[in-house]
């Protein structure tokens, strides 16, 4: 493996994904669709851009940007309290401090249950929708201020001083999630570290984050504190099943096709069956997790999309 210019991340041998590389939407299987989009309203914030009787694509207010959509699957079943192989959570990055402080106003006043934690290079609270399916929703700490020690980047899950961000807020009331709110992040449960290498730092080509978190491994490009993390907590869990309430596919967004190219390159040299369609490319981690990879200038639109769930996972 290669030094990746970083002095805590850990560049693979061969491909490595672009340093502008950004996540695009995650897509949900939900069992029912008006109870979701009630949901991501009214407690995340999010807004509806489009909805039709199966699907709906939510954003951020005063942001044309999918973020989130929906597909209603009848009768899907919920995660269960343990767990399943897939998403342990998706993460939505919020542009600062005062306006997660606004969430947890927010969350406050309509008394909704929120997990939060200090990870040092962050602030985030934690949510679960109706089917189970974990959120997380954080603000980034400045780089400047990341510390880094032996090589590996500090991050921890300590309390987090929750009132501290609600004075940031400075008593702004909550009009829901801000313009310049993305997807910062995808966690997923795996049942081995050494697979999920294989196939997100060889073969998607993300760099390896040096950090001391058993059971764990997280992975960014650019030097970012992770874009995806991975983990064998839930490894004695399912895998899910097509009438499970799940995450679909989540969607990493790179600078040009060349980029795309390149990438689908390096999935199929580390053994991953690629799908191309419009340009993009789709491959199954070996849990039938979806990743699209896509480019900038020719980003899917928000509705009557295929996907390649049914022959790659």
């Amino acid at each position: 493996m290669a030094d990746s210019g970083f002095a805590y991340t850990v560049a693979p041998a061969g491909h490595r994904l672009h340093g502008e590389a950004r996540l695009g939407r995650v897509w949900l299987q939900v069992a029912d669709l008006a109870r979701s989009v009630a949901y991501y309203e009214s407690v995340v914030g999010l807004r509806t851009i489009e909805r039709d009787s199966s699907h709906a694509v939510l954003g951020a207010h005063d942001d044309p940007t999918p973020l989130v959509e929906l597909q209603h699957r009848a009768g899907a079943a919920p995660v269960p309290q343990r767990g399943r192989l897939g998403l342990y959570h998706f993460a939505i990055l919020v542009p600062d401090r005062a306006a997660l402080g606004r969430l947890i106003a927010h969350l406050a006043e309509i008394g909704a249950y929120a997990g939060m934690a200090d990870h040092i290079v962050s602030e985030a609270v934690y949510l679960t929708d109706p089917d189970g399916l974990g959120i997380e929703v954080y603000a980034d700490r400045p780089r400047e201020e990341w510390r880094v020690a032996n090589r590996a980047l500090e991050m921890a899950t300590n309390t987090l001083d929750a009132a501290d961000l609600v004075r940031a807020s400075r008593g702004v009331a909550w009009s829901g999630m801000p313009a310049g709110t993305r997807i910062g992040h995808v966690h997923l449960f795996v049942s081995d570290l050494d697979a999920a290498s294989r196939f997100y730092h060889e073969g998607l080509g993300l760099d390896k984050v040096v950090l001391d978190f058993p059971g764990a491994l997280f992975m960014s490009a650019g030097g970012y504190h992770h874009h995806l993390g991975t983990n064998t907590w839930a490894a004695s869990a399912l895998r899910t099943k097509p009438e499970d309430a799940r995450l679909l596919e989540w969607s990493v967004v790179l600078p040009s096709q060349t980029d795309v190219d390149a990438t689908a390159r390096a999935l199929e040299d580390a053994g991953a069956t690629v799908t191309r369609t419009d340009g993009d490319v789709l491959a199954a981690d070996p849990w039938g997790t979806i990743v699209r990879v896509t480019a900038a200038s020719s980003l899917p639109a928000p509705a009557g999309r295929g996907t390649a769930s049914g022959t790659v996972a």
